[in-house]
């Protein structure tokens, strides 16, 4: 089958990218590369563009025979977000508008869309359950939203078959060393403290040491990225066998807290690294932690990767051999 991945050169994007193709899948990537990388693909077509140019939507659409669409491309920082809400409503709604109008004129049917945890708010129970009320804090968790409705609505009127995945804290990279994570600005906790034991920083701060937990600090649920990568696949299979419009959860159902992570970073690196306590960060919930059985019952998906230091070795291989991220190549 032939999969567009819109945002394909992104993190989360191009380790999909590399989990179709090792699956003999036919991939087609859009992307900007605003903020993904070229050095991320490897031998795959694809379209440099926005989705905010329906010209361009057009030609792709016309140039191929696309099965499914996996829809990656969004802006995605909680704090820009609040900053630049009505950006967000742009780059992420009305860009998913273009894609979605366009997919239904040229007849795809099935499109697997990349949501988040922060559709959730602050939660009232742990763990998550897809069931939960929806009520985010912050515009990016409103926008992704707003899509998961626009595509319940577009099934319901046009018989586009969607599944939306809400997951949690995406880590790791591929096993091999072949992509990884190399955000600007980082925002992730696990590639800053890498790049603290590669003495790009001082060091780290950590947020609040007197939440309600084992340790004081925040607790979240770490996803490796290739479990999520395979989680997509198995969206496409599912709508593909038997289209509807669905939402599920991915994690692994239990979490690590903030020190429980930088602890594992200095086993893996062997550095000293150096963490201090700061204040609290407004809105930040004491745990996040998913439910993943949805997944796990009707998508047969299992997370193969869900061992905290493995995530952080595989995040390793990649940071210690391109300290630079893909500017190495």
């Amino acid at each position: 089958m032939t999969i567009l991945v819109s945002g394909g050169a992104g993190y989360i994007g191009s380790h999909t990218v590399l989990y179709l193709q090792q699956q003999n899948e036919e991939v087609i990537v859009l992307d900007n590369f605003s903020k993904g990388h070229r050095n991320a693909l490897h031998d795959v077509k694809f379209y440099e563009g926005d989705l905010a140019d329906t010209v361009l939507l057009d030609k792709v659409f016309q140039e191929n025979k696309i099965d499914a669409i996996i829809h990656f491309a969004a802006s995605s920082l909680v704090g820009e977000s609040m900053e630049k809400p009505l950006d967000y409503y742009e780059n992420n709604v009305l860009s998913t508008f273009q894609l979605i109008k366009k997919a239904v004129e040229h007849n795809v049917n099935n499109i697997v869309f990349s949501s988040t945890a922060a559709t959730y708010g602050e939660p009232k129970n742990i763990p998550i359950l897809e069931t939960d009320p929806t009520i985010p804090t912050n515009p990016y968790g409103e926008t992704k939203l707003a899509i998961e409705k626009m595509l319940k609505w577009s099934y319901e009127a046009y018989g586009l078959n969607s599944i939306c995945l809400r997951y949690f804290n995406a880590a790791g990279a591929d096993p091999e060393g072949k992509i990884g994570e190399d955000h600007t600005p980082e925002s992730h906790l696990i590639p800053i403290v890498l790049e603290a034991a590669l003495g790009q920083r001082d060091g780290v701060k950590i947020f609040g040491d007197d939440y309600p937990t084992a340790d004081g600090t925040c607790i979240r649920d770490y996803i490796h990225v290739l479990d999520l990568a395979q989680a997509h696949y198995l969206a496409v299979q599912k709508l593909l066998n038997d289209g509807g419009c669905d939402v599920f959860n991915l994690g692994n159902g239990h979490g690590f807290s903030v020190k429980e992570v930088i602890e594992t970073c200095r086993k893996v690196t062997q550095k000293d690294i150096k963490a201090d306590v700061s204040p609290r960060r407004e809105g930040d919930p004491a745990q996040l932690i998913a439910s993943s059985d949805k997944a796990k019952n009707i998508l047969g998906w299992k997370p193969h990767y869900d061992n905290l230091e493995t995530m952080v070795q595989h995040a390793w291989n990649w940071h210690s051999t391109h300290v630079n991220g893909y500017k190495n190549k």
